[in-house]
């Protein structure tokens, strides 16, 4: 097996016959001596023409391949049942996996079905009305769900990937997402996903419970006793894969006594842009229409804390993520075809728990909720038109501390109020914020301008508490059966690493129950 890449023009796909033809010059054999080829990688290359970038594996014929296969799905109407708490992508693939290894998951989830969800998160937009247990971060799927599906992950610490990627292409994402570089799912397709892992859950013996937001977790015996939505669930192993919003997890092991941590994590403000100014930027001025959209990324260091991009959406639009009332909270999202007018991205400033006054494992967490309020309550005592409303600033206004007079049109439905986002913030974060932009303009000539916008805050960017596990067996220290997974157990940050740590819970979970 040889590995090597082939340079391509954006606009011209690449043949089959060019492919073996490379291939068989990069094995230095004739074409019909070459076995399989195969691309595993796809980049866009600006750099000077706008390229293709493939990296390709390409076999002699008389050298052995293996394709990746998905370990098969087994009837576990009949087996040993796992509790696991929320149909997020841990949740989910733990689920998966579950099954594969022949155990029953009982999946229980405080929100709604992907499809049920999108009426709440219509009127949370529309009308500002919260449902604190279905809304753009709880429900079927969880956040990612409605967050683009960015599936950037590539390290192999955590595992295989191909496990993630293969499923969900099986489950019915586009295979695209097996070579791109920078994959995605697109909001538009993320439902229906969703659902084809449930149904195969479902066919195979998994059982779903949704409206059924976990009140109680007793250790009993034989396992556990878990209430949700008034109704008692009971099983050997839990699965805790409950999101990076689920506060009132988090006090429920508080109030039973078992370990939890403070942890750090990073806030900021969702940036917005016209996506034709980030075109231009990231393609040098070449850009096309048959091109993909543009995106960017960046991470600067100002006063010894990472300033950095996150869930960047080109082509995409900014959503409401509040889970309680009196709070204002932001994220990004983006369909399939990434085509709407504006860029948006979080730009945040890590903070680590010493950044913060206070202590125990909460300091961070009400940091968090009263930055979140602190939003809403300018805008509610400030003529704001909408609940949801968000503090605005033009990003030059921002750095040099001036309210703006005007903002630009805002892909954010429920809009945006001219505010001091600079003294809204805490300063530790928008002193940062303020060096940061103006450096990133040295890397992408053009992104610091008044034409963009930004809208506060951006803060559910990851768990500020973390639930303290072996490294071993992946169960809570305190709790023996009990492993928590995921972002909401802060070993996560993204569907990829949450997926895979979803995985191997489920693996050591199966192991302990030989």
């Amino acid at each position: 097996m040889k590995e090597f890449e082939i340079a391509k023009k954006i606009g011209r796909e690449l043949s089959e016959g060019e492919l073996r033809e490379a291939a068989a010059k990069a094995l230095g054999v004739k074409p019909e001596k070459v076995g399989h080829v195969e691309v595993v990688r796809r980049s866009v290359d600006a750099r000077t023409d706008i390229l293709y970038r493939y990296r390709v594996q390409a076999f002699r014929d008389n050298e052995p391949y293996e394709p990746f296969r998905l370990e098969p799905f087994q009837d576990v109407h009949a087996a040993t049942s796992v509790i696991v708490v929320g149909a997020g992508p841990a949740g989910l693939f733990a689920a998966v996996k579950l099954i594969q290894l022949g155990l029953r998951p009982i999946i229980l989830e405080r929100g709604k079905d992907v499809h049920r969800r999108k009426a709440d998160m219509a009127k949370l937009s529309v009308e500002g009305v919260i449902d604190p247990d279905s809304n753009y971060c709880y429900g079927e799927g969880g956040a990612g769900a409605f967050s683009d599906g960015k599936l950037f992950t590539r390290s192999s610490k955590r595992g295989d990937i191909r496990e993630v990627l293969h499923g969900l292409v099986a489950f019915g994402a586009n295979p695209d997402i097996l070579i791109d570089a920078h994959p995605h799912l697109g909001t538009d397709k993320l439902p229906d996903i969703v659902e084809n892992i449930r149904l195969c859950i479902e066919e195979h013996g998994g059982e779903y419970h949704f409206d059924s937001r976990v009140t109680d977790i007793r250790k009993v015996d034989d396992g556990f006793e878990v209430v949700a939505g008034g109704s008692l669930y009971m099983a050997p192993k839990v699965i805790l894969a409950s999101g990076h919003s689920a506060r009132d997890i988090y006090e429920l092991f508080d109030s039973r006594g078992w370990a939890l941590q403070a942890k750090g994590f990073a806030m900021g403000v969702r940036v917005e842009h016209p996506q034709w100014l980030i075109n231009q930027i990231r393609y040098h001025g070449k850009y096309q229409p048959f091109m993909p959209t543009a995106e960017y990324s960046f991470v600067q260091q100002v006063d010894d804390r990472g300033v950095f991009s996150f869930c960047m959406c080109p082509g995409g639009n900014l959503v409401p993520s509040s889970t309680e009332d009196g709070t204002v909270v932001l994220n990004g999202m983006s369909n399939s075809a990434r085509n709407s007018k504006w860029a948006n991205a979080g730009v945040v400033v890590q903070i680590e728990p010493e950044d913060v006054p206070g202590e125990g494992p909460f300091h961070l967490m009400d940091f968090q909720q009263e930055v979140e309020r602190r939003m809403y309550q300018w805008v509610s005592t400030h003529g704001g038109t909408h609940p949801l409303q968000a503090p605005a600033q033009r990003m030059k206004d921002f750095c040099r501390g001036i309210v703006s007079k005007d903002l630009p049109k805002t892909s954010y439905h429920p809009g945006a109020l001219s505010s001091p986002l600079h003294e809204l913030l805490p300063e530790h974060v928008a002193s940062r914020l303020r060096r940061a932009f103006p450096q990133v303009d040295r890397q992408m000539h053009g992104y610091y301008t008044n034409d963009a916008l930004l809208l506060g805050v951006e803060s559910r960017t990851s768990s500020p508490v973390r639930l303290p596990r072996d490294p071993e067996t992946l169960e809570h220290v305190d709790v023996p059966g009990l492993y928590p997974c995921g972002e909401g157990a802060g070993y996560a940050g993204g569907i990829v690493s949450s997926a895979l740590d979803g995985i191997n819970c489920a693996l050591q979970c199966a192991k302990a129950l030989k």
